[in-house]
Formats: structure tokens, sequence, C-alpha cells
């Protein structure tokens, strides 16, 4: 019998399947397509202190093999996610879940954090440094490990759960930024957010998105997020979530041999609906396959 179950922070899961934040709403949305409880968890949608409408469109570039996004965070701030989005939640998913945090300065962070902090269901924060630091020139807290470890540390002055890093691929040291995260007290890290993409329209002779550059994601990234992964996995000692391009149980159980206790699948949600589901159906064939019987057994082997 495949055993799907692992660890995450000190919380089980019943298999490492996460769709990844921005890519699943608030859950419910999908709930009406089938049983989301058949998940590990999720991450749901980047949650700032303030309401954000995100940027003008369009904002999508179809790319081979991937997709560019320059959503922007929209979200209607961390109020009203807890007023409004998390009672829906929990009438379609019975396990804890992760909640994306995005910030633009230190204390919208704590701000953020503390707040879906105090909510039951909510099981890790997911604190995304990917953000523009409006204090620092607007460089992205996720680019120098000084900055990172300051978020870090003020989240973890006022919570209590499990705080999980997101990092940013766009750098030139990854393991610099995920030990000095780790130094400050993070509980894991999570890798990698999009790479900085661009297309051009031949026609109109200008970008496709009007922000004019966004997030890179999709298979394309996925040999990417599996170094990434690897290197940092290797380098820390907390657990590692590792996303990037995952879109089939295969490329969990890679990512899984890179050293990642949990997989988050983003773009390909946005494919096809049901391909967090499918994966997980998926994964006791490929156990099978490869001789596996216990996912947690594989964690960091290659």
């Amino acid at each position: 019998m495949a055993e799907l179950k692992v660890n995450l922070c000190g919380i089980e899961l019943d298999n490492p399947i996460i769709p990844a934040s921005g890519c699943f709403g608030y859950g419910y949305e999908f709930a009406e397509l089938y049983d989301i409880n058949c998940l590990g968890t999720f991450s749901f949608k980047g949650t700032t202190k303030d309401p954000r409408f995100g940027n003008p469109t369009p904002r999508i570039a179809e790319c081979y093999a991937g997709m560019i996004n320059a959503v922007g965070l929209q979200n209607p701030g961390v109020e009203k996610v807890i007023s409004e989005e998390l009672p829906k939640l929990k009438q379609c998913f019975h396990k804890p879940v992760m909640a994306n945090v995005s910030g633009f300065s230190v204390e919208d962070y704590a701000y953020t954090c503390e707040k879906l902090d105090k909510e039951e269901q909510v099981g890790w924060l997911e604190v995304n440094v990917s953000c523009p630091n409006v204090h620092g020139g607007g460089m992205s807290f996720g680019t120098d490990p000084a900055a990172a470890a300051e978020v870090v540390r003020a989240v973890k002055a006022v919570t209590n759960k499990p705080v999980i890093v997101k990092l940013s691929p766009n750098v030139t040291d990854i393991v610099s930024i995920a030990k000095a995260c780790e130094e400050a007290g993070a509980d894991g890290i999570s890798l990698i957010n999009t790479l900085l993409g661009m297309r051009i329209d031949l026609n109109k002779k200008a970008p496709v998105i009007a922000n004019k550059m966004g997030g890179f994601s999709g298979p394309a990234i996925f040999p990417v997020a599996v170094r990434m992964v690897y290197q940092v996995a290797h380098a820390v000692s907390i657990p590692v979530v590792g996303m990037g391009g995952v879109s089939t149980a295969e490329d969990v159980i890679e990512m899984m041999m890179a050293g990642a206790t949990a997989v988050e699948v983003g773009a390909a949600n946005l494919v096809n609906p049901f391909a967090s589901r499918d994966i997980v159906a998926d994964l006791p064939r490929v156990m099978e396959k490869y001789k596996i019987e216990k996912l947690a057994d594989i964690i960091g082997i290659a």
C-alpha cells in the first residue's frame, strides 16, 4: 500500500500536493468541480494588508510551455479575506490551509501575518518575499539576505504558526538567502516563485503585457526549479516546499528526490482545473513504477 503522508513543519499532510498561491483562488471556486479535501492542503491567493486592484490589463501572455502573468497581487485585503473569504473556504475545505502573505514594507508583512495567525484554519504562513520593498528603493526583499531575514524576524515576533518563506529565483545566489531566512527563524522555505519574463507583440511592436514584464511559469521552468530546490534543501535543515513547472506525478517524485518535503502545483491548475486532483490520484501508480513505498523516504535522496 503506497504511503503518501508527509509532515510539513509539524503538521501531517495526507499527501504532499499543494496547489500554489494565485492558481487556486480561495479554494471554493475549485470545490465546485471536485472535493478539494483530496489535496494535502493549498496555498490561498496572495494577501496584502490593504485591498489591491492589481496591474492594468493585458496582464497575461502565453509562452511556449508556460505563461507570463503580471496580475499584481489583486486581492481584497486581509480584513475581507478574514471576514468573507475564510468563512466560505471553511465550508468546503476541512484541513489546515496555507495563507500566502505579501507586503511592501516589513510592517505590512508583520501586520498581515499577525492577523492571519489568529485564524484557526490557517496552518502555515507562506511569506512571499518577492515583493518590491517600497522603503528600500523598490528592490525585492527576496533579493537581499539581510532584507529577507528582517521580514522573517518581524513575522516570527508576532506569530506562533509555522512560517514558510517563499523565495524568488531572480537572484544570483539563492542559497545565501535561504540560509539567512533559516538563521532568522524561518520554519521552512518554499521555492521557486516565477522567473522574470517578457513577450513582444510583433504586429504592435510593443510588449504584450501592459506592465512590460511579468512572472514566467509553467513546465519550461521545471529544471530551474529542481536545481534550486536541490541547492537549498542541501544547504538548510528546515523543510523545503518545491514548486515551479510541476504538472505530473513524476514531476512530484523528482522534486521530492531533489529535497522537497511537499510540492506545490501552480500554472497547471490554470490549464486543467483538475490537475492537482489528478496528480494525487496518479501518485500510487508512479510510486509502484519506481518501487517507492513511502514518499517520506525519498525526500532528498538524489
